[in-house]
């Protein structure tokens, strides 16, 4: 990436984690037919005990941009949701800010949340066999309704991710209702490409027409 660096500290730590970073990068690069500009595993650091993910973002003295990536490292056996979650939601994050700097366009706090719950749903449905509609209703549930939050309603912190979980959520009810159940995916992937490109007025105005 000519305009990112790399903040000092990265380690050799988190294989896996570096893995299925690279993975949903691929993924999520391959449905938005984006550019291939940096590599997501060499932005990643290990997080502290207890650290959540967290994208860390500076400009340079010279203008440029320098990245960080904090990650959570996964269990060591059984699927924890919750880690996964946590990994393709700082990919995501990565990949938009990433994708907006190539283009020029500035983005917000809240449309970065947003399209992260997006892609959760996204890159875990996609990885379904089969996928229909009552397994993508059983996701949406476990992803949307049956959530918790870190930062208390009322703050600035907990508003911005109940804003971006809602808009999600009635995204994802429009795709099921257009497309999910008629398996008409091929028009779902370019519904998903459209939403990327939109910014944030429009992509909470999406949300609310639902």
């Amino acid at each position: 990436m000519s305009d990112a660096h790399k903040l000092a500290g990265n380690g050799a730590a988190l294989v896996r984690e570096r893995a299925l970073a690279g993975r949903v990068q691929g993924a999520l690069e391959r449905v938005y037919q984006l550019e291939r500009v940096a590599d997501v595993g060499d932005f990643v650091r290990e997080g502290s005990a207890g650290d959540r993910e967290a994208l860390f973002l500076r400009e340079a003295d010279d203008g440029a941009l320098e990245v960080l990536l904090r990650l959570p490292p996964l269990p060591t056996s059984d699927f924890e949701l919750d880690a996964c979650c946590q990994i393709i939601e700082g990919v995501s994050h990565f990949v938009y800010v990433v994708e907006r700097a190539r283009t020029g366009r500035e983005t917000t706090q809240l449309e970065l949340e947003v399209q992260a719950e997006v892609d959760k749903w996204l890159v875990l449905a996609a990885s379904m066999r089969p996928f229909d509609l009552g397994r993508s209703a059983a996701l949406r549930a476990r992803l949307y309704e049956r959530v918790g939050y870190d930062h208390e309603g009322g703050t600035e912190l907990g508003e911005r991710y109940r804003v971006a979980n809602d808009a999600a959520h009635a995204f994802v009810r429009q795709l099921e209702r257009r497309y999910v159940g008629a398996a008409r995916y091929r028009e779902m992937r370019a519904e998903l490409r459209r939403f990327f490109q939109l910014g944030q007025e429009e992509k909470l105005r999406l949300g609310r027409a639902a």
